[in-house]
């Protein structure tokens, strides 16, 4: 019993510093998110929005709201990402601009608000004037669009021309708290609308699909993110022989 007990003390942690390992290893100079849940936004920083005016984030943040971070001339990723909540909007039942608000901030200090306002009209293109004002987007210079990706834990990799960065959306409180992270390129209206309910009651939770962050790497040369088969094995079979472990304990007690 005590042996069994020990091999499964060991293989758990083995476990859990690989999967410590993954976190640290996208929370350095590669792609990835570290999520930052119950930390807050910083408020104080200005931006330029599509319509070339200057705003403070907090002027902005008056409600739950999803932030997702792109660059305008990315067509790999940014594209299908802004697609994706595009779609989700209208098709939730919740009314964009009253119950919640969306806000695209580029990563790339180069764009400009002119970018921005084509972005917003090829994606709102199908909204109501309403629902379109409540999708805001954002420009800035390097070091605040540094800050605000800093503050979410949304790691970015440059690479020549080109910015590697995670498909994630992240939903904050009206106040500025980070509530949420939701992985993929495209999502599902319930999932949505119980962000934005947890959002504007200000409680944070994780998502199990965070561990999906750690099979996959972007490919350059590809422009696409790839299956890591062998980090994706490992987890498993570490995960089989964890089971395994537990099944021994409690055939073991039941013959006791």
């Amino acid at each position: 019993m005590a042996k069994t007990l020990l091999i499964l003390v060991i293989f758990v942690s083995f476990f859990s510093s690989n999967l410590n390992a993954a976190q640290d290893s996208i929370s350095g100079n590669e792609a990835g998110v570290t999520e930052r849940l119950g930390k807050f936004i910083p408020l104080n920083l200005k931006f330029a929005r599509e319509t070339g005016d200057s705003v403070m984030l907090g002027q902005l943040i008056d409600k739950p709201t999803i932030f997702m971070f792109v660059y305008f001339d990315c067509t790999e990723l940014c594209i299908p990402l802004m697609g994706g909540v595009s779609d989700v909007i209208k098709k939730t039942d919740l009314r964009l601009g009253k119950d919640y608000q969306v806000i695209t901030i580029s990563i790339d200090p180069n764009d400009t608000p002119e970018k921005a306002k084509r972005s917003k009209a090829t994606f709102t293109r199908t909204f109501t004037p309403d629902q379109a004002k409540g999708w805001t987007f954002l420009t800035a210079d390097s070091v605040t669009v540094f800050k605000m990706i800093r503050s979410v834990g949304y790691n970015i990799k440059q690479v020549g021309l080109q910015y590697v960065h995670p498909a994630a959306i992240v939903v904050v409180s009206p106040k500025g708290m980070v509530t949420r992270y939701l992985y993929g390129l495209s999502f599902l209206p319930f999932d949505i609308k119980m962000a934005v309910a947890e959002a504007s009651k200000g409680i944070a939770r994780p998502t199990i699909q965070k561990l999906l962050l750690y099979c996959f790497s972007y490919d350059p040369a590809g422009k696409r993110y790839t299956l890591e088969v062998t980090k994706l094995s490992g987890i498993i079979i570490v995960f089989i022989i964890m089971l395994f472990g537990i099944i021994l304990i409690v055939k073991k007690r039941r013959k006791a």
